[in-house]
């Protein structure tokens, strides 16, 4: 039960950070909120 008690925390903060990873990867921060859109030049 002891081990157990040691691991858990480390367990839990591992996921936290795995999570915080994956929030990262899939919504992006804006760079810039207040830039304009980029101009696309068709052709």
């Amino acid at each position: 039960m002891a081990v157990f008690a040691v691991l858990v925390p480390f367990v839990l903060l591992g996921t936290v950070l795995a999570l915080g990873r994956y929030e990262e990867l899939m919504l992006p921060a804006e760079r810039e909120p207040d830039a304009a859109e980029p101009v696309v030049l068709r052709h």
